[in-house]
C-alpha cells in the first residue's frame, strides 16, 4: 500500500474488515505458503516450526503496536524494533503450556528467531512478494559462545551401567544409549533410523541428517553386539507393516524424541550424575570430544557429525585441547619424576661476572 494516502489506507482497512479477509501479502497468510514450499524442499520439521514461531511472535508484536502485518509495509525500522522487543521478553512469554519465568530470552533464542525471520524474508524475496529485503541492512545479534558441557568418562560409564538389561526395554535402551555415545547421532537421526539403514556386517549406518542430507556413519563392535541382541531377541513386532523404524516401543510404535530424552534423563538421575545435563545432545558433544581426545582426526569427525563446515568441529577440538592441558598439569612426566632439585649456590652478581670473565680469559 505504498503511495496511498492515509484516507486510502483507512478505506482499504475498512474494506478488509468488511470482507472478513486479509490481504494476500499478510504475514499470517504467507507463512502457510512458506510451510508448503519448505516441506517440498525437504527442510526439517524443526526448522519450519522455528520460522513459524518467529513469524507468530512478530505478528503479535506488530498487532500490539498497531502496526501493519502486510509484508510490503514491514521495513528495517519495524524489524529492529521487534529485535529490541524480544531482547526484553521474559522466558516462555508466549509458550502455550509453560508460564513466563524470570530472566530474559537467551542470546541463542534471540539469534534463532532473527535468523528464522531472515530466512522467511529471503523466501518472500525469491517468490516476488517483496521488492527489496530489509534484512540486508539489519545486523543480527550473534549467539554467545558457551562452553559445551560433556560427560566425564566416569559419568558416561555410570550412565550406561545404570541401565537394567534384564528387561526387553532395558536391552533397547542399552543399545540406543551406546549408539549415541559411539556415533554422536542427533536424537532425531536416531528416532528416524530404519531397520534397513543398519548394516551389522559392515558396522555402518545410513543416516538422514539436516536438510535431507544422507551420510554413512560407522559404529563399533560393542554397538554391533548390542544391535544383534536387540534385533534378534528384544525388538518388538511393529504395530503395522508400514513401521520400519529401528527403535520401537513395547507396543510396536516408533520411539519418539521426547521419550528418548526422558529415558536418558531418568538414567542420569539413577546414576546420580550432577553438574551436567543428561540428554541426547550431551551424549553427542561427549562422543565428539572423546573422538578427538582418543586421537581421531577432525575431517572424519566432520563427516560423522554431519556438519558442512569445520566451524563447529573446532569447538570440540578446543574442548579436547583443554582436557589435554588439564591432564598434563596432573600427569606431567617431568613433574612426577622423583628427583632431587638441583642445589642452587647463591653467588653475588659482581662475583659471577668476574668468574665468567676469568673463565673466558682462560679459554683464550
Amino acid at each position: 500500500m505504498k503511495g496511498m494516502s492515509s484516507v486510502d489506507k483507512e478505506i482499504e482497512q475498512f474494506i478488509q474488515e468488511v470482507l472478513g479477509r486479509k490481504p494476500k501479502t499478510d504475514l499470517e497468510h504467507l507463512v502457510e505458503g512458506y510451510r508448503l514450499c519448505a516441506r517440498s524442499e525437504g527442510k526439517s520439521g524443526s526448522t519450519i516450526a522455528l520460522v513459524e514461531a518467529a513469524v507468530r511472535y512478530l505478528v503479535d508484536f506488530l498487532k500490539a503496536n498497531s502496526l501493519s502485518t502486510d509484508v510490503r509495509e514491514i521495513g528495517r525500522e519495524e524489524l529492529r524494533r521487534f529485535n529490541l522487543h524480544i531482547q526484553d521478553c521474559p522466558r516462555f512469554a508466549k509458550h502455550p503450556f509453560t508460564r513466563p519465568q524470570g530472566g530474559r530470552l537467551s542470546g541463542h533464542t534471540i539469534n534463532g528467531y532473527m535468523r528464522a525471520l531472515r530466512a522467511f524474508w529471503s523466501w518472500l524475496e525469491a517468490e516476488g512478494f517483496i521488492e527489496s529485503n530489509p534484512f540486508r541492512d539489519i545486523k543480527i545479534p550473534k549467539a554467545p559462545k558457551r562452553v559445551i558441557p560433556t560427560f566425564s568418562s566416569e559419568q558416561l560409564a555410570a550412565l550406561i551401567e545404570a541401565i537394567d538389561v534384564s528387561t526387553l526395554e532395558g536391552q533397547r535402551n542399552y543399545a540406543l544409549v551406546l549408539l549415541l555415545a559411539d556415533t554422536a547421532l542427533r536424537v532425531s537421526e536416531l528416532t528416524h533410523l530404519k531397520l534397513d539403514d543398519v548394516n551389522l556386517d559392515r558396522r555402518i549406518l545410513k543416516v538422514w541428517g539436516k536438510g535431507a542430507k544422507e551420510r554413512v556413519v560407522p559404529f563399533g563392535v560393542r554397538v554391533q553386539r548390542a544391535f544383534w541382541r536387540y534385533v534378534n531377541f528384544h525388538r518388538p513386532e511393529p504395530a503395522s507393516p508400514r513401521i520400519k523404524e529401528f527403535f520401537l516401543t513395547q507396543s510396536g510404535q516408533p520411539l519418539k524424541k521426547r521419550r528418548v530424552e526422558a529415558i536418558i534423563k531418568a538414567y542420569g538421575e539413577k546414576a546420580g550424575i550432577q553438574g551436567v545435563r543428561c540428554s541426547p545432545h550431551t551424549l553427542r558433544h561427549t562422543a565428539a570430544v572423546m573422538w578427538v581426545r582418543n586421537g581421531g582426526d577432525v575431517f572424519s569427525l566432520q563427516q560423522i557429525l554431519g556438519h558442512s563446515t569445520l566451524d563447529i568441529v573446532r569447538i570440540y577440538v578446543n574442548l579436547a585441547q583443554c582436557d589435554i592441558e588439564a591432564a598434563h598439569r596432573i600427569h606431567s612426566p617431568a613433574d612426577n619424576l622423583e628427583i632431587k632439585a638441583p642445589r642452587i649456590q647463591r653467588v653475588r652478581l659482581g662475583q659471577a661476572r668476574t668468574e665468567k670473565h676469568e673463565g673466558l680469559s682462560r679459554t683464550r
